[in-house]
């Protein structure tokens, strides 16, 4: 199949490291793995392509502005056209496969006029995130573009059953179908998964380091921890917004001797950072809409980490309690020590947690199996049939 992937999304740098960057060419990578051929639409690269997606055909859309932020809506609505003409230039394609942005409809106006597949795939509420997070004016109009795309795609793949459930407000269920996040199980084959017993007792997170991860609960936990446990270490992996923040807190409580924060790290380093931990954690705030599925949780798991988690969304369906992992109420920080403390006094626990969390990882979240679904999904489109209605 030859697909074009659409990303026009300026907030995501496709060959960078946040997390939803890391997405984007996971799923390519995995596309191409099980015998696609892939050509890449996006505002933003980010740097270049990693060594074995150098090779992928990129079509440039033009830069958004960064500042004004009403300038910014209309350059990236703009962005329509130049999108439509490039996918009508390319060669032609057997599906369109985009990840939904707020303000681009042309990629699947295009595969309808064309009759071929359109897979939409929705990783969130963009709206109501925009508006909260970082500010949105043309509201009508980006729920103009919101209903124009899940109209035309002929269907939608929701990454956990809250974004299922949101979309259910604007399109009919049997359209959308949910494929949770996987995980590049080939990056994590050289991680030590039996961990030999050490002096230091290290807890880790990986993230982009936003408010909705929870990272004060963490801190005021390693805290409680730390009086119980002075052989507890803290290692936190990424950068973001919160990490001026965090970095006050850590030396507010006497904290920074113990813990590590790294900042930004590629991709290819990570499988190494988690090697150095004991137990990654996911400590998730208390949320009425938390529709994420986490790439850090499955990367943990595939890296043979026992994992503490908040009991919440998708996580309630990925780690067994007591099995794969432990779930913690949301926000619960003397649970969240307590959990923590219990691992530490038992690496037999640690160890069969963690084997198990590999094993589910691997059998049931890969990203090629993901690829699996979304190649099945493309392939069952009624694209004779959608050709046929369009003509009449």
């Amino acid at each position: 199949m030859r697909i074009a992937y659409v990303c026009a999304d300026p907030g995501i740098p496709v060959f960078g490291q946040k997390g939803c960057s890391i997405h984007v060419q996971e799923v390519i990578r995995a596309l191409r793995h099980q015998g696609a051929t892939v050509e890449l639409f996006a505002v933003r690269w980010g740097g270049d392509p990693p060594a074995d997606l150098a090779d992928i055909p990129l079509h440039a859309l033009p830069p958004v502005p960064k500042g004004d932020l009403a300038l910014r809506e209309t350059a990236a609505l703009g962005n329509n056209y130049p999108l439509r003409a490039a996918l009508e230039q390319a060669d032609p394609f057997d599906a369109i496969y985009e990840r939904y942005s707020l303000w681009s409809h042309s990629a699947m106006d295009f595969a309808q006029a064309q009759g071929i597949a359109a897979l939409l795939e929705v990783n969130a509420p963009l709206i109501e995130e925009q508006a909260q997070h970082r500010g949105l004016i043309q509201h009508r109009a980006a729920r103009r573009v919101a209903e124009r795309v899940f109209q035309s795609a002929t269907a939608i793949i929701a990454v956990s059953e809250e974004v299922k459930q949101y979309l259910s407000g604007w399109v009919s269920g049997d359209r959308v179908r949910v494929i949770p996040n996987g995980v590049n199980h080939h990056r994590f084959a050289g991680v030590p998964f039996s961990r030999s017993p050490s002096s230091t007792f290290t807890v880790g997170f990986v993230g982009s380091l936003k408010p909705w991860h929870g990272l004060t609960h963490l801190v005021n936990a390693f805290e409680q921890l730390y009086l119980r446990v002075p052989q507890a270490r803290l290692l936190i992996v990424g950068d973001g917004p919160e990490r001026d923040r965090l970095e006050v807190q850590l030396v507010e409580r006497r904290l920074q001797a113990v813990a590590r924060c790294t900042g930004a790290v590629p991709p290819d380093r990570i499988p190494a950072l988690l090697a150095q931990m004991d137990v990654a954690v996911a400590p998730y705030p208390a949320s009425p809409d938390f529709y994420f599925s986490p790439l850090k949780v499955v990367e943990y798991m595939a890296a043979g980490l026992p994992v503490v988690v908040s009991d919440i969304g998708q996580l309630r369906d990925l780690v067994v309690d007591g099995v794969t992992g432990w779930l913690c109420p949301p926000g619960d920080e003397k649970a969240l020590a307590i959990a923590l403390e219990r691992l530490w006094r038992s690496p037999d626990l640690r160890c069969s947690l963690g084997r198990a969390a590999r094993q589910q990882v691997l059998v049931h979240h890969t990203w090629d199996g993901v690829a699996e679904q979304i190649l099945a999904i493309a392939r069952s489109q009624p694209v004779g049939y959608i050709r046929a209605a369009m003509h009449h």
